[in-house]
């Protein structure tokens, strides 16, 4: 970056004109040649000041905000929080990470898996969702036709390997994988794997997160099963649910990782289970909506808003069907 200056600088000394320039004449040009020097040397710093750049402040982890918009924003998912904190904050303060970090989050529609990639990015990037090293694939959206197989696996190949060469530490997120194509997602397998470096870009600080239904009925399940035996919510473990979702959505032919390598190699490192909401977590979730809109507390429409909401089983009514999902449209019903 310095070299432009110094050909200004000998260009001014070995010019004619240098001859009979006056020396204070000749102290400004040699001045202006040395600020752009130093300018110019200085331009990423610089650059970097006013806009995004791949390194602190505008990618950091905020882990108190981490956990704070877990506690504040996220309901009825006490194992995703335990296990996105841990995981995210030990990634993020290992300097040298062995792989990339997987997260693989589970769970019925409405639970908020798409809430919690949010939250994750929030806290790393300054600009969020915004952020130019965010990078968000929507199965139906970006890999629709079943004849472009070929064609999205190269593709997908590209977009990473260009955007992880502009920054390290870009996120990926990969929505609706149970609606991917079987054997798609084994394209980026080599950028989840143990290697230190694949023609000469690093992956190993990029964080891959896959959001997915599959799996939702086996959760859905265990968690009844644990409510007809009178145990408390939140005595469900990671333990109790993650070998039987990984093994689920291995062996699910409509899953998009239906016997991927992902899996039988063992890349991926948090098969993340998002439990079915309950009544008082629909009411949390109308509360914090109302928040979000600048209102305050308006129990007549908290608690209109989760009564208008269907619940399963049928006779017992535990669970929402569909999570908080359309809780938003029905608070602007009520207001």
């Amino acid at each position: 970056m310095k070299i432009v200056p110094r050909v200004i600088l000998l260009l001014l000394l070995s010019t004619p004109f240098t001859a009979t320039m006056e020396p204070l004449s000749m102290g400004i040009a040699v001045g202006v040649a040395t600020a752009l020097t130093g300018l110019l040397g200085n331009f990423p710093a610089f650059y970097c000041k006013f806009q995004e750049c791949c390194e602190a402040p505008w990618v950091e982890l905020n882990n108190t905000g981490l956990k704070m918009d877990l506690d504040d924003k996220l309901f009825g998912q006490h194992i995703a929080k335990q296990v996105v904190l841990k995981a995210v904050n030990g990634f993020m303060r290992n300097p040298n990470p062995k792989k990339p970090l997987t997260l693989s989050l589970h769970g019925w529609t409405g639970t908020g898996k798409n809430l919690l990639s949010e939250i994750i990015a929030e806290n790393i990037y300054r600009n969020g969702m915004k952020s130019k090293y965010v990078h968000q694939f929507i199965a139906t959206l970006h890999f629709p036709h079943l004849e472009y197989f070929s064609h999205y696996k190269e593709q997908l190949q590209k977009w990473i390997r260009g955007n992880v060469s502009l920054c390290a530490r870009s996120i990926f997120i990969f929505d609706e994988m149970d609606k991917m194509q079987a054997g798609l997602i084994d394209a980026i397998k080599p950028y989840l794997d143990y290697y230190e470096n694949i023609d000469g870009v690093v992956y190993r600080k990029a964080i891959f997160i896959f959001l997915s239904n599959a799996g939702g009925e086996r959760i859905t399940e265990i968690a009844l099963d644990f409510w007809q035996k009178g145990n408390k919510r939140e005595d469900i473990q990671l333990k109790d649910l993650e070998s039987k979702v990984s093994i689920g959505i291995f062996n699910n032919k409509k899953s998009g990782f239906w016997h991927t390598s992902l899996i039988d190699k063992n890349l991926i490192d948090w098969f993340v289970p998002f439990l079915p909401l309950e009544y008082k977590h629909v009411k949390l979730c109308v509360r914090e909506e109302l928040k979000a809109r600048g209102y305050g507390e308006h129990e007549e429409v908290i608690t209109g808003v989760a009564d208008e909401m269907t619940y399963f089983p049928e006779r017992e009514k535990i669970y929402s069907d569909k999570g908080c999902k359309m809780v938003a449209t029905k608070v602007e019903f009520y207001l």
